[in-house]
């Protein structure tokens, strides 16, 4: 039986576009919750919170920590969490480390990024019952050069192709990374599963973003980001006053002990 939280994501198909945004703590993840429909404990954590220059060497050990802390926000939102590279290399490993994934984060589905190869992958484990989200286009764990996919008539079909085959497997939606406009506009007007969209055009079924780009905290700022704060000034203002209060003497007062000290 289908989860009910994958059937309303999936029923959107075609009537109202699909809100997501990436979480890898409880704080962040209970504010999101009140707003999107998606919650993605992404691998993007490599970059954004590890430092590193590329996704591949977050660890599960890594996404088990962060999803395990996303889900105590979650609430009423698809919690999705991204397997890491080299996680689900086959059907044997991939059983064991999403199984682990689930049994321990309580997640509502996962996420496995096509190498062209692996939807024998998605088949074994949506017959597991387990949800599978795919993503394809720019894959960060399989490709080491960045650039727009789908721009000619061939590369078109050949990213349609995948995603049938992605769908056939037993995906519940795809994620279309960097595709060109027309590209992501006739796998999306093709495809019966939702299509979401990073870098590919409006007309995806819904669009996903990494949390701290749009807040302006991780410095990454393609042309596809839009920045909708800068907490990066925010909070560089609130040390600011901090320290000076600290050096000033201003902090800490009186109000700020705990009451009832007798010493």
């Amino acid at each position: 039986m289908i989860n009910k939280k994958i059937k309303k994501i999936v029923l959107k198909k075609n009537k109202s576009k699909l809100v997501c945004l990436t979480a890898y703590s409880k704080s962040i993840a209970k504010i999101l919750d009140k707003h999107v429909d998606i919650v993605l404990v992404g691998d993007s954590m490599a970059n954004v919170l590890y430092g590193h220059s590329n996704t591949h060497k977050i660890s599960l050990d890594n996404i088990l920590e962060h999803s395990s802390s996303v889900k105590m926000g979650i609430k009423k939102s698809l919690l999705v969490v991204d397997m890491p590279k080299g996680s689900y290399d086959n059907i044997k490993l991939a059983k064991k480390n999403v199984s682990k994934v689930i049994r321990k984060t309580g997640c509502d589905a996962i996420k496995i990024e096509s190498n062209k190869k692996n939807f024998k992958i998605i088949q074994s484990l949506v017959k597991k019952k387990i949800p599978v989200m795919g993503h394809i286009g720019y894959t960060p764990q399989f490709k080491k050069k960045f650039k727009i996919e789908g721009q000619t008539k061939h590369e078109a079909k050949a990213l349609l192709k995948e995603a049938m085959l992605i769908e056939k497997a037993g995906a519940f939606s795809i994620v279309l990374e960097c595709l060109s406009p027309h590209s992501a506009k006739l796998i999306t007007n093709t495809l019966k599963i939702p299509t979401i969209g990073i870098g590919s055009s409006i007309d995806c079924d819904g669009q996903i973003l990494v949390t701290d780009d749009i807040l302006g905290l991780s410095g990454f700022y393609p042309k596809f980001v839009k920045k909708y704060t800068n907490l990066n000034r925010i909070i560089e203002k609130a040390v600011k006053k901090y320290t000076r209060e600290v050096k000033l003497k201003k902090f800490p007062k009186k109000t700020n002990f705990l009451n009832g000290s007798k010493y």
